[in-house]
């Protein structure tokens, strides 16, 4: 019957939240490419510089913050990911049990048993909606924290290194030409994850106390 065939559409529709749970776990894998280099075969010192520049992608991608907070991220979408699959196993079992016990129902235990599914459907519909709207939560605010850690220790360095600009990098982005001398990218990993390293540290030390 009609009203039985429709309770399946849903585990199809379920399917897409695999693919949304799992998304973190392909965060920060595109590559950033180089823009135009020019090899002098001299590499300018870091105090003579006024501009510099970045990889953006590079620089968040081998942040230790971003890298560890991605993980839990996708480690929480995993775990969402397999409590959905269960619950969707679970409905299409009891879809199952209907689709073969309706005909031995009289029409007013059919109606109730349909309506009973129509409400487990929309539950389990709203508990993926919640699952996949809390954890893109999750991702903008991740993002907004890296961008922010990331804002305040290149202020810092730009001050130490007496640079009046450090430039973003990105594929499409503003910068289609930079000597390699300028590129200042490995520098900024190193000293942002050394800070991080000694925040952690820090937090952790100040805990004990506790």
């Amino acid at each position: 019957m009609k009203t039985v065939k429709k309770f399946s559409k849903v585990l199809g529709v379920l399917g897409i939240a695999a693919i949304a749970f799992t998304a973190c776990d392909n965060q920060g894998n595109t590559g950033s490419t180089n823009p135009s280099e020019s090899n002098t075969g001299s590499e300018m010192s870091i105090a003579d510089m006024k501009v510099a520049y970045i990889h953006t992608d590079s620089v968040i991608n081998n942040f230790d913050f971003f890298k560890e907070r991605s993980t839990e991220i996708a480690d929480k979408g995993k775990k969402y990911e397999g409590e959905l699959a269960s619950r969707a196993k679970g409905f299409e079992q009891e879809v199952a049990n209907f689709q073969q016990s309706v005909n031995s129902m009289t029409p007013n235990q059919a109606r109730a048993k349909e309506e009973e599914l129509e409400k487990k459907q929309r539950n389990l519909m709203a508990y993926r909606d919640n699952m996949m709207q809390e954890l893109s939560g999750d991702e903008s605010k991740l993002y907004n924290e890296v961008y922010d850690k990331i804002q305040e220790y290149l202020n810092s360095y730009a001050e130490e290194n007496n640079l009046e600009m450090i430039l973003s990098y990105t594929r499409g982005g503003g910068v289609w030409y930079a000597k390699g001398d300028l590129d200042v990218t490995n520098s900024v990993i190193t000293g942002i994850n050394s800070d991080y390293k000694s925040e952690k540290e820090n937090s952790k030390a100040t805990s004990e106390k506790k």
